[in-house]
């Protein structure tokens, strides 16, 4: 991998095998935000028998706790090879879960598929989020969630992200993040609102702690200028 390359989404793949091992510190920290995300997300959706989708699934966390949570869920990632380490995962564990590859910008999904979609660090990625926003309320059912995270495009952000945690932390790879793909929660809330979405209070999330292995801890925080967290319900039409 080029060390410096921005937004360098060949990482999934690179570590693909060593995905559920424990051995690669960021993919950890990774797996470490899955429980607070969860819990925000907990407020909006009954998981129990809800149609699911894991947008920008790699190698499985969400899905799996998803799943565990008794949600019928389908996952998708144009990282192949963490996809394949998330499906034989699955089938390892015995989870049924559907795994795709394939991009947010053209869901292979019909529309009213879901009745949520969960989506995280996946839009500071995407060079295309508003189609990504787009394809997601197509494949939603109405009155379903969609639940998110994204990076806050700030000085603060590109200083936690990029500087100390890319740069001199060297809890992810250097070249992970773009800070031009950043999203301010003004430009994300608009276009939520305009594809017909109301959106629930945002919450901050970053770190509150430490393991024993030195890896952070995350929970919601009172800011919001690194990482927030976004639900947002699609309205049905009028009658």
């Amino acid at each position: 991998m080029p060390d410096g390359k921005l937004n360098d989404l060949t990482i999934y793949d690179a570590h693909a095998d060593a995905w559920w091992s424990d051995e690669v510190r960021w993919v950890r920290a990774l797996k470490n935000m899955v429980p607070p995300r969860l819990r925000h997300f907990d407020r909006y959706v009954a998981w129990e028998g809800s149609e699911v989708l894991d947008l920008g699934c790699a190698g499985g966390f969400m899905a799996e706790a998803l799943h565990d949570r008794g949600a019928r869920v389908s996952a998708i990632d144009p990282a192949a090879e963490a996809v394949a380490a998330a499906r034989a995962h699955a089938e390892a564990t015995g989870r049924d879960i559907a795994y795709a590859v394939g991009r947010g910008e053209a869901l292979p999904y019909p529309d009213d598929a879901f009745d949520a979609v969960v989506c995280v660090d996946v839009l500071e990625h995407v060079e295309d989020w508003p189609t990504v926003l787009a394809e997601v309320a197509r494949v939603l059912r109405p009155g379903g969630w969609f639940l998110f995270d994204t990076i806050n495009r700030t000085a603060a952000a590109r200083f936690a992200v990029v500087a100390m945690a890319e740069g001199v932390l060297r809890l992810l790879p250097r070249g992970t993040h773009d800070p031009a793909l950043f999203i301010r929660p003004a430009d994300i809330s608009r276009e939520l609102e305009g594809l017909g979405f109301v959106l629930a209070p945002l919450a901050g999330l970053g770190p509150v702690g430490v393991t024993r292995r030195g890896d952070p801890v995350f929970g919601r925080v009172p800011s919001r200028l690194v990482l927030y967290m976004g639900a947002a319900r699609l309205t049905p039409p009028p009658d």
